[in-house]
């Protein structure tokens, strides 16, 4: 009797300590480390353009992790244009969760406007307007990343030569950018020489890569790298021209940042200023300004403000905004 007890009690104690590894097994071929670097690669090739071979592994990104809401989302055209905009932005964030992050923002913008007492139009716009912060944040995320891709763009196309002269092909030095060079470009080079070993041709591959990272300098480097392809020539020598032209257009658009940075700083004051003096007379003295919510009158004032503003900042935005 003891003996098939502790017989009992031994494999009672085996078959949890299996069970405890293949649950670990399981969660870890399904959400462990390995598992997400190989779904994050993925998702990044499924951001570039159409490939000509057919890889279906590379279409399968999830817009939503409830498939409920991931087939109403496909319903939604061009859908995956946000999509690609999450991705470019290189935020963890998906479809779904982004556009229930702008519905919960503009439910506390709403709710903000009637804590407020604003009239029902005004409480429209507060929640338009605060719904379109994450929008806002996202573009600013992808806009800061692509200033950081454009930094790194020399020093990865200096480092594409030196390897173009060592010996190696275009595909190793790609391979050699994603390994020796920083985030965000690595990512974005290793995801091109990914798909080149996936079946993908140089020419969708750098598109590709063009289409991810809409850069101008980006994409004279892809033009390029085509072209020489096909005519043949000194590419080594020609990622050098590209990479001084740029380092000089860097330096010419830094003198004209130092030049226009009292007209930026100048449209930053006149756009906050009515909205803070507004807040401010709003705290210190709210009946002196509700003739502006409940008179007709002074609500035709807001609005025709509210209008010239947005062309005042239109105008002051396109007078500052010099291309190089």
């Amino acid at each position: 009797m003891d003996n098939l007890y502790y017989a009992f009690v031994i494999l009672g104690f085996l078959a949890v300590v299996l069970f405890l590894e293949g649950a670990y097994l399981a969660w870890n071929a399904y959400k462990g480390p390995e598992a997400k670097r190989i779904e994050r690669r993925l998702q990044a090739l499924s951001a570039g353009g159409a490939a000509s071979t057919e890889l279906t592994i590379v279409k399968k990104r999830l817009l939503s992790e409830t498939p409920a809401i991931e087939r109403m989302l496909l319903e939604i055209p061009r859908i995956h244009l946000l999509d690609r905009l999450l991705l470019q932005s290189g935020l963890k964030m998906n479809v779904g969760g982004f556009l229930g992050l702008t519905l919960l923002a503009a439910a506390v913008g709403l709710v903000l406007a009637i804590l407020l007492t604003l009239p029902f139009l005004l409480m429209l716009v507060a929640a338009v307007v605060v719904g379109i912060l994450p929008l806002m944040y996202v573009l600013n995320s992808k806009q800061k990343r692509l200033n950081m891709v454009e930094q790194q763009l020399p020093d990865a196309l200096d480092l594409m030569g030196r390897a173009l002269r060592a010996g190696h092909a275009l595909p190793g030095a790609l391979k050699m950018v994603a390994d020796e060079m920083a985030e965000p470009i690595a990512g974005e080079f290793r995801t091109t020489f990914d798909e080149m070993n996936y079946g993908i041709s140089l020419q969708d591959s750098l598109t590709n890569l063009a289409t991810r990272v809409p850069i101008t300098d980006l994409r004279y480097f892809v033009i390029s790298v085509l072209i020489q392809r096909e005519t043949g020539g000194n590419l080594a020598e020609l990622l050098d021209k590209i990479s001084a032209l740029i380092r000089a257009r860097f330096k010419l658009l830094g003198t004209v940042r130092v030049l226009s940075a009292e007209g930026r700083l100048s449209a930053w004051i006149l756009t906050i200023l009515p909205f803070a003096l507004a807040g401010v007379i709003r705290i210190l003295n709210p009946t002196f300004i509700n003739v502006l919510w409940t008179d007709p009158a002074g609500q035709k004032m807001v609005i025709g403000a509210l209008i010239v503003m947005a062309l005042g900042i239109f105008w002051m935005w396109r007078i500052i905004k010099i291309r190089v």
